[in-house]
């Protein structure tokens, strides 16, 4: 059986395939799909597939975008609260949660060969009423996932005091002053993080709770004080700094 997956967290997919693969010989992950455009290019070219186990947010949209044109079963894999899995159910759509074990895995791998050429016909319709729901409804996810040597830990984003960027590696700092490295980039963590985070600049995304102070600087920049240590300064350059004190006063 050829299976792809789609999956932008590097160590997740390969967890993923390592699952996948130990369960039965005849199992074969032949590709992992990192984003939306990859997976349009590919699948134009490539249909002999048997089932896709897919994340819903990648760091360029939703593999709904992938999905829809497709009539290859999938199996969702989320971290989505129970707002987005009531979707799946009410859609007869497949999923594992994350972190997922290696039962969950063979149980859905199990249920899909039971269910093999049952697929529903209207299923392109399914994808698009789900992705209206995920696009403009569902909540942001509620932790991050992060991968320490061999378990998969999610962390509740409000625990997180601030996410920067140093020598290309994506630091997470929380209020505890622990430092864990996720997988995600910065642009991806800005877009899951909610509006309690703001990105500040290039280099730093910030939690509203973690500032102390901002002071004025030459050229009109602003310099943030954190509650937390850390050793680099952080600006704000004048055009994002009215921005940044209506974030900083609730207004957005």
């Amino acid at each position: 059986m050829n299976i792809i997956i789609i999956e932008d967290e590097r160590l997740t997919a390969a967890d993923l395939q390592a699952t996948i693969e130990s369960i039965d010989n005849s199992l074969v992950v032949v590709k992992i799909i990192k984003s939306i455009e990859e997976g349009i290019f590919y699948f134009k070219k490539h249909v002999e597939v048997d089932l896709i186990f897919s994340d819903i947010r990648l760091g360029d949209g939703l593999s709904f975008e992938i999905l829809g044109p497709l009539q290859i079963p999938v199996i969702f894999c989320t971290a989505y609260d129970e707002y987005a899995l009531t979707a799946f159910k009410a859609n007869g759509i497949d999923y594992i949660l994350k972190p997922f074990t290696d039962k969950e895995v063979r149980l859905a791998i199990d249920k899909f060969k039971q269910l093999k050429g049952n697929q529903t016909e209207n299923i392109q319709q399914q994808y698009e009423a789900l992705s209206e729901i995920f696009k403009y409804s569902a909540p942001k996810p509620a932790s991050l996932l992060i991968r320490l040597r061999d378990k998969i830990i999610p962390i509740k984003f409000e625990q997180f005091a601030l996410f920067y960027l140093e020598n290309n590696i994506v630091n997470a700092v929380t209020f505890d002053s622990e430092t864990y490295h996720p997988s995600k980039t910065l642009d991806e963590l800005e877009q899951m993080a909610g509006d309690a985070f703001f990105r500040v600049n290039r280099q730093y995304l910030i939690h509203r709770n973690v500032v102390k102070h901002a002071s004025n600087i030459l050229s009109r920049k602003l310099s943030i004080s954190i509650n937390i240590p850390h050793a680099a300064d952080i600006l704000i350059s004048r055009e994002k700094s009215p921005q940044f004190l209506k974030w900083l006063s609730g207004d957005l």
